[in-house]
């Protein structure tokens, strides 16, 4: 833990500063930190003692103690401009508890992709042990929803409106509330997603600001969002609510001020292919899937150990948020109103591995009901709330026995909870998922896959390929196209019309990701993409994740492939294949003198021989000796400044 000043505050500020031009997720909390802290001289004092005692909390210890889960009481204000409920900006309930439920997932580490963290990250993946509830009671005391509709007349705002006269006039208690306003920004804060202040901030503007097509979830997206709209948005500005820096620490190389994060180059985006290296200090992995990051929505799924220490010391005793901890937001006020009864006939229906619908019976005059879930034999709950009588809750462990309960919310208060009901997930020997496309198993059977949707489909026999085709618009003519939890060794090409363009082939169960940035799409173009398994790997039983994603922008990571008018990229071919002991690597000419590494890895991802060369404009070969290593599968890896390419061979002496 590295104690903070108001240097390294500017430090900070600096460096974020200079990088808002070129982002593709804009955070705007950084900005509106360097506008309070020139407004409020003493606010840097404050934000210093919230360190001090952050410090203290980690140093005792108790962090590593069990402790009670903390609930905080969520208000959304919907602020519009005269839209009926469920158009444009004055977004939909249904979103607004979808959004809750993702807050839910990702804090308490539930969310279904989880189970994408790598393993080297496994060990400090964290359960923040912090979950959200909408507020049942208004700070007055009356019974709310916790969502709080304002027409305020105005098309769109600038985080200066916001802060200077939105905020204050409509907050609720911030010792007693989380405040999230959804908005469309304006003027100069066009492009931004969304921004939170952060602890030791000034008590009538606290909170977090969320462009509203960001609000959704995983499960539930927000049409309007695109690769924005499932919910992380708010995952990440409630990170800087909960005292998080951005992972990069907002400076090349900086300090996130967190232990086990990995120091990063600089803000990642889109969705990086695994392992994406730092070379701030050796070439570590950087931790590209923390919600903090930049990357896109599907992207990003994990908090670490130490980033749940600095947000549960702000509960601690001495803690900036820690009245939130004692709240009675989440309980209905009582007395007058109508009296619930306790929910009846609760049932689980479309078990599956990692997921169930809750089901129960509605009751009278209910507004809302409050429903819990837990393991079997295990004493903390998960809370959620639901405005009809079913829930999905998903993010569970296979073949694993549950038990939930349900309370009614009415205006006279709550009905306590019902008695539990059970279910079991599905065993996970048979996992089971759907495959519409079939039969495509050759490029004139190509099915269209829609874009920008995850799809999902299986190689189900040795021989099985599956053919996909998609055109693209004048407009949104840039790819990404990511192959994901892959069940053995996958790989794709990506074809326009009969012209082979890329080969993802990466080893093992690793991400497959291509991208190529076009300068136009023409009019007759149509692409293809062939999924295959190496060497006839296949799974009868689990799906492969398939994301096609356009943008009318170039996308910013891993190889930026040109189109066929302009340079090609650099590539390679290795031979012989099988290598008896020399690999010859044929490199393509480039198109200026440039330098590139290229490293050999085993199949458990340990590099076993690099080395640096000059790749000149003249066609050149590489010779590797690799007669001194085991015979097995080998990943031989070329990068530049601009890609990296890999490819698979099996060394057979």
């Amino acid at each position: 833990m590295h104690k903070i000043s108001a240097l390294l505050i500017a430090a900070m500020l600096v460096g974020s500063m200079s990088m808002y031009a070129q982002n593709e997720r804009k955070c705007g909390s950084m900005e509106v930190l360097e506008q309070q802290l020139a407004a409020d001289p003493e606010m840097a004092n404050r934000m210093e003692a919230i360190e001090r005692q952050t410090e203290q909390y980690i140093a005792s210890g108790n962090h590593n103690h069990d402790r009670v889960v903390v609930t905080i009481p969520v208000v959304f204000h919907i602020i519009h401009n005269g839209d009926a409920v469920g158009t444009n900006e004055n977004i939909s309930d249904a979103l607004i508890q979808a959004q809750l439920n993702q807050l839910n997932l990702d804090y308490r580490k539930l969310n279904s992709d989880a189970s994408l963290i790598p393993s080297i990250f496994a060990g400090v993946a964290a359960d923040a042990e912090v979950q959200f509830c909408l507020a049942q009671r208004t700070p007055s005391g009356a019974a709310t929803t916790g969502i709080n509709r304002l027409n305020q007349g105005q098309a769109s705002w600038t985080m200066n409106q916001i802060e200077s006269s939105l905020k204050p006039s409509t907050i609720w208690d911030r010792n007693k509330y989380l405040n999230v306003w959804t908005v469309i920004f304006g003027g100069s804060d066009a492009g931004t997603l969304g921004y939170a202040q952060f602890p030791g901030g000034s008590a009538s503007t606290d909170g977090v600001v969320l462009l509203y097509s960001s609000v959704g979830s995983v499960a539930t997206p927000n049409p309007a969002g695109g690769v924005y709209g499932r919910g992380r948005t708010a995952t990440h500005e409630v990170g800087h609510w909960l005292n998080l820096r951005h992972i990069w620490g907002d400076a090349t190389c900086g300090n996130d001020l967190v232990s086990d994060t990995p120091v990063h180059n600089t803000a990642n985006y889109g969705c990086p292919a695994y392992p994406h290296y730092s070379t701030c200090s050796g070439t570590p992995v950087e931790m590209t899937m923390n919600y903090m990051d930049y990357t896109d929505d599907a992207c990003m799924y994990m908090f670490s150990a130490g980033q749940k220490s600095r947000m549960q010391a702000l509960f601690a005793t001495g803690g900036s948020r820690a009245s939130l901890a004692t709240s009675d937001g989440c309980t209905a006020p009582g007395g007058g109103g109508t009296t619930c009864s306790i929910p009846s006939g609760l049932s689980a229906t479309a078990i599956a591995q990692t997921s169930a619908t809750l089901n129960w019976g509605a009751v009278s005059g209910a507004s809302s009901y409050n429903v819990r879930l837990r393991q079997v034999g295990t004493t903390t709950w998960a809370t959620g709330t639901a405005t009809t009588t079913s829930t999905n809750s998903t993010g569970l462990t296979c073949n694993t026995s549950y038990e939930f309960q349900v309370e009614a919310v009415c205006s006279g208060g709550t009905s306590g909870y019902s008695a539990s009901a059970t279910f079991t997930t599905s065993s996970c020997s048979t996992p089971t998922c759907t495959d519409t496309f079939e039969a495509n198993n050759s490029k004139s059977a190509a099915k269209n896959i829609p874009l920008n949707t995850l799809s999902t489909a299986l190689i189900n026999t040795a021989t099985d390929v599956d053919w996909y085709k998609f055109t693209l618009t004048s407009t949104q003519k840039n790819i990404r196209i990511t192959m994901s939890n892959l069940p053995a060794d996958y790989d794709f090409k990506l074809y326009r019309n009969n012209t082979l363009l890329n080969t993802a082939q990466n080893g093992g169960t690793t991400n497959e990701v291509v991208i190529r940035n076009n300068t136009s799409t023409g009019t007759s173009n149509v692409y293809y993409i062939q999924v295959y398994g190496y060497n006839g790997a296949f799974s009868a039983t689990q799906c492969y994740n398939l994301l096609v994603e356009t943008s009318a922008t170039a996308f910013r990571t891993g190889a930026e492939f040109a189109d066929s008018m302009e340079l090609q990229p650099l590539s390679f071919d290795v031979y012989p294949n099988p290598v008896t002991g020399i690999a010859n690597i044929h490199l393509t000419p480039g198109t200026a003198d440039e330098m590139v590494t290229i490293s050999v890895y085993d199949v458990t991802g340990r590099m076993v021989m690099s080395q640096t060369r000059l790749n000149s404009k003249e066609t050149a070969d590489v010779v590797l000796d690799m007669s001194q290593l085991s015979n097995g599968m080998y990943i031989i890896r070329l990068e530049n400044s601009e890609a990296v390419l890999s490819r698979k061979v099996m060394l057979s002496k």
